[in-house]
């Protein structure tokens, strides 16, 4: 992992018409090559964070810089700045219908790749690279609303990995699937990522976390960094994850003895995709 910063934020908040806080006071540093895992109950503000990073938002206070260069919506106004920055940030939803929006597979990757100006030739290769990583050849005709949850996020995946950006920022990237697209989507993406990529991941999966990250940062219900520590000293703090809502003690009682056992507590989702 390199030292070269990659974000830096100092005091950055965020509120939602001015009038609904998502963030507060967020500061932190984001090296090259590192992999985070946001964790925080729903509302903390795990998703504004990412599209904050994303350039997507841009805090009402405080300051973001990317590679040492402050960025905010003047700084979009740059088209060779705004290109630099789009070119190399890409971001996977939580949830794919928002992300989208082409009448088939093939065309929803090479949208992004025509964006870049790249060669005819290097479009083509990366199409078919990154159909083939995902595993959704067989779906290149098909138009994505015919398409199940989980194939639809590996859509999205391969539409952002085929643009090969320096950091990718993922909204809980599990949310609705399946456990063998969970274990697919992990493994590709890393064997994808290896040592190349920036990966920020927002999950309350906790069980995926050790295998995603080395740091983690936990957001509180205030909207503020609880914890940023490595991912073993995070995850073996039960209090702090109590705390935060992440698990929750179940207490029970057997031969007169009650016994608490810690459980996760992750979002409920109705949604369910396959392979």
């Amino acid at each position: 992992m390199g030292n070269e910063t990659v974000y830096e934020l100092k005091g950055v908040s965020y509120s939602y018409l001015g009038r609904f806080p998502a963030l507060s006071g967020v500061s932190l540093g984001i090296n090259k090559g590192e992999r985070i895992a946001l964790l925080g109950a729903n509302g903390s503000g795990k998703s504004t964070l990412l599209m904050v990073l994303a350039g997507l938002i841009f805090p009402g206070s405080g300051t973001t810089s990317f590679f040492g260069k402050e960025f905010n919506e003047d700084s979009f106004r740059d088209i060779s700045f705004q290109r630099q920055f789009r070119s190399n940030v890409g971001i996977v939803f939580q949830n794919s219908d928002i992300q989208l929006f082409n009448s088939n597979v093939e065309d929803e990757i090479l949208f992004g790749l025509f964006q870049l100006d790249l060669p005819d030739d290097v479009r083509r290769s990366r199409l078919e690279k990154y159909k083939a990583l995902m595993d959704i050849t067989h779906l290149t005709g098909r138009h994505p609303q015919y398409m199940s949850v989980g194939e639809k996020k590996r859509v999205a995946l391969a539409s952002v990995l085929a643009m090969e950006p320096e950091v990718l920022l993922l909204d809980e990237p599990t949310a609705g699937l399946d456990p063998r697209t969970t274990r697919h989507f992990i493994d590709t993406i890393y064997a994808a990522s290896a040592g190349k990529r920036t990966i920020i991941t927002s999950t309350q999966d906790i069980h995926i976390v050790p295998e995603i990250a080395d740091r983690v940062i936990v957001l509180s219900e205030n909207k503020k960094v609880a914890k940023d520590g490595d991912v073993h000293t995070v995850l073996g703090d039960r209090t702090l994850l109590e705390a935060h809502n992440l698990i929750h003690a179940h207490v029970h009682t057997h031969e007169g003895v009650a016994h608490v056992h810690p459980h996760e507590h992750p979002d409920h989702h109705h949604e369910h995709g396959g392979v």
